[in-house]
């Protein structure tokens, strides 16, 4: 009987190990995620600032600058991690337009706020690719959790459901506005 008592023990403590364990997952995740929205939100708020200085030296290039703010505007509304790469990625390529206006009109590359501008998105850009890592790994352990035995059993009967990766769905979205102070040569 002494054993049977100490078997169930033991038991219980390896259930309550494994369920502590899903639930400290899942709030690093949710963390990761909270991490990766204070990231874009800084990137979002640059953005209009962005947008009215180039205002001032390409203001026929209405087109651009809308495209900017229509995908800012995506972008911000977006839920859920499939639904944020895809506009993220539109809002990057958004981005890669507006600072290829820069190439065009020479003056504008020589207005500090511009360039202070665009220091800081890049910093941001490396600032949400560190927390898409993160979020990403935290994630990855998080599935690999809920899905090997025995505790996938604990996470089916407690609700504890697959996350999403933060992914982009093009090549061309991965990589983050470039950013060049240079002329281009000939």
């Amino acid at each position: 009987m002494l054993w049977f008592l100490v078997i169930l023990v033991l038991i219980a403590l390896a259930v309550i190990g494994m369920y502590n364990s899903l639930v400290k997952l899942r709030v690093r995740a949710d963390s990761a995620w909270a991490d990766i929205d204070v990231q874009l939100k800084r990137r979002w708020d640059l953005i209009p600032n962005l947008v009215e200085t180039v205002k001032g030296y390409a203001s026929h290039e209405r087109d651009t600058l809308e495209a900017v703010i229509e995908a800012r505007n995506r972008a911000m509304s977006a839920s859920g991690p499939a639904e944020a790469g895809a506009a993220e990625g539109m809002l990057s390529g958004a981005l890669r337009q507006l600072f290829a206006l820069s190439e065009a009109y020479p003056e504008l590359r020589s207005v500090e706020t511009f360039t202070e501008l665009q220091g800081t998105l890049n910093e941001i850009e490396s600032a949400v690719q560190n927390a898409r890592r993160y979020y990403n790994a935290v994630v990855r352990d998080y599935n690999t959790k809920t899905q090997v035995f025995p505790t996938n059993l604990l996470a089916g009967m407690f609700g504890f459901h697959a996350r999403e990766f933060f992914s982009l769905d093009d090549e061309a979205q991965r990589e983050g506005p470039k950013v060049s102070f240079d002329s281009p040569s000939s």
